[in-house]
């Protein structure tokens, strides 16, 4: 559950810290409903202090999300491949990943933690806030932004924990492929934007076919059609419960 994506959704609005803690935990829960996998989801900077952050924990646990990732950016923080981010201090971020650590009841969720330093610093230092966060109890690191392929080979061999990969379609990193980002030693790689993209791309086809020439029957080849589409969000299954529950 990436926070771009959840701002652009729900506020069709970039990913500029605009969203709460309560909308985004509220989110996490309705894409935990709908779907059959684990869900890693955004946690922003936590939304505040380390009291924030032990907050922000409990309400994504409870919305049964399996993974959190905290960032060390300002509040209110930005896209990580945007211009203009700042980090606060290193230690104030080890907190935070110590007070989300300490928070979980379940040993199971995921704590990755995310650094920004990347843009502001330079790689050096942010291999260095990933070994505080290690420290902290982080379960994972995330070192967003890096820009080549050879800085994604130096996080791996400098930092002893496992690793987050964020590939973003035009962003600062490479983009690689899953099995690329395995064989340079990466435990887990997300591509947030990907559907995203996709969808909006299609949606603005669509809609300027529809604009300029007054029918959608140019793109009507592009779209799920609409049993197609039902079978998709889960109505068989639905009908089968009607049937079950039905009074004859």
């Amino acid at each position: 559950m990436t926070g771009y994506g959840a701002s652009a959704d729900l506020l069709g609005a970039p990913d500029y810290g605009l969203l709460t803690l309560t909308e985004m935990a509220n989110h996490a829960a309705r894409m935990v409903q709908a779907v059959t996998v684990p869900v890693v989801a955004d946690g922003d900077t936590g939304y505040g202090n380390p009291l924030n952050v032990r907050r922000t924990v409990q309400e994504y646990e409870r919305a049964g999300v399996a993974a959190i990732h905290i960032e060390d950016q300002v509040m209110p923080k930005r896209c990580g491949h945007m211009e203009g981010k700042q980090v606060i201090d290193a230690r104030e971020w080890a907190k935070k990943i110590q007070a989300a650590v300490d928070t979980r009841s379940d040993p199971d969720f995921v704590v990755i933690a995310r650094t920004d330093a990347r843009a502001v610093y330079g790689l050096e230092e942010a291999i260095v806030r990933a070994k505080l966060a290690i420290a902290a109890g982080a379960d994972m690191i995330f070192v967003d932004a890096p820009q080549s392929v050879d800085e994604l080979k130096l996080l791996r061999e400098s930092i002893d924990a496992p690793l987050m990969a964020n590939m973003i379609e035009h962003g600062k990193t490479p983009l690689l492929s899953v099995q690329a980002l395995q064989e340079i030693g990466y435990n887990l790689v997300i591509y947030p934007l990907t559907s995203l993209y996709a969808a909006a791309g299609a949606m603005l086809e669509a809609m300027t076919e529809l604009q300029t020439t007054g029918t959608t029957a140019g793109c009507i080849k592009q779209m799920l059609t609409f049993q197609r589409f039902n079978e998709l969000v889960g109505l068989k299954e639905l009908q089968t419960l009607e049937i079950k529950y039905r009074v004859d």
